[in-house]
């Protein structure tokens, strides 16, 4: 039986998540991808230009080509001189793209076919809205890339974060979510990669009124910053808070950290999240362990095809929600 999966987050999570689930032929794969970014080269394009933020739905793309690997590579080319230093090829085709056909949304299918995706990348949101962080003590952190690399005082936790303006669902992304049989949120930074996706109007609707499962691949490291010391529960519990819907079951790494890379990642400041089964429990979450879903290089990152394996085994254990 062909599964319909739609993966939810951005950034390099769900990239692996997504290169992973990709060689599976009984899988229709659609990325529902923030539009938030406001770093990096995408941030430079979206101040020029006044176009959405493509790097995220880029990386997407690549994810779900079936292309030659060279031209997988170009898109993910950046350039390393002046005058194009730090600027990536893929999002300067993109800019190009959106200026010759009228919109992002022209470009993205444009690309889609270009790089023959298996699947479909859809953007959470047409609207410009950019991302904010109010932290306890009262403080506004404007901006994605503010948020994720922190000028102020990153050891004054979040108190919640939200769209200024408010932003509405592309109806794909809703469509995509009610024609699921699962929903998988990728790994990322918690409050810039996944939660803005759920800030958006029409989005939290829609996975509540969803039958299929959702499954979230829980993040491997905290974020310096965002999610210091938080455990796996807390992770849940900021998605429920957002949704009002429940996670059926985390996937977690079961394992640890090498201790070369751990040392690395505590210079960060960043730790291994903490599995709290109790907490799990508490809040009605299946705890899903199917071993070491890790990539063994220098940074750590979820394995594309470990990971691709164990949410499998999980499909076929929860079963499709379709005909139900």
């Amino acid at each position: 039986m062909k599964y319909a999966v739609t993966v939810i987050g951005g950034g390099t999570g769900s990239f692996n998540v997504l290169s992973g689930l990709n060689p599976y032929e009984n899988l229709w794969i659609r990325s529902i991808v923030t539009m938030m970014d406001s770093g990096g080269d995408s941030g430079r394009l979206r101040d020029e230009f006044g176009v959405l933020p493509p790097g995220d739905v880029r990386r997407c793309l690549v994810a779900l080509s079936e292309e030659s690997e060279l031209l997988r590579d170009l898109f993910s080319f950046r350039f390393l001189d002046p005058p194009l230093k730090d600027r990536s090829f893929g999002n300067l085709f993109f800019l190009a793209l959106t200026k010759m056909l009228g919109s992002e949304k022209e470009a993205i299918e444009a690309i889609s076919r270009i790089l023959k995706i298996r699947g479909q990348v859809i953007a959470v949101t047409w609207d410009h809205a950019h991302l904010y962080a109010e932290l306890a003590d009262g403080t506004l952190v404007a901006g994605e890339a503010n948020i994720n690399v922190p000028e102020h005082d990153a050891t004054i936790p979040i108190r919640r974060v939200y769209l200024d303006p408010e932003a509405r669902a592309n109806p794909e992304a809703v469509e995509a979510i009610l024609a699921s049989d699962f929903i998988v949120f990728a790994p990322g930074d918690l409050f810039t990669s996944t939660i803005p996706n759920l800030l958006v109007k029409g989005i939290p609707e829609a996975l509540r009124q969803a039958r299929a499962p959702i499954i979230y691949v829980l993040n491997l490291m905290t974020k310096y910053g965002e999610t210091d010391d938080y455990t796996a529960s807390q992770h849940v519990a900021q998605i429920v808070r957002y949704v009002d819907r429940v996670p059926d079951a985390v996937l977690v790494h079961q394992g640890t950290i090498p201790k070369e890379l751990a040392l690395k990642y505590e210079e960060e400041k960043a730790r291994q999240v903490g599995i709290d089964a109790d907490g799990l429990y508490r809040l009605g979450v299946k705890l899903v362990k199917p071993g070491d879903v890790m990539s063994a290089t220098s940074l750590v990152r979820h394995d594309p095809a470990r990971t691709a394996e164990a949410l499998l085994e999980l499909f076929e254990e929860l079963g499709p929600t379709r005909g139900k």
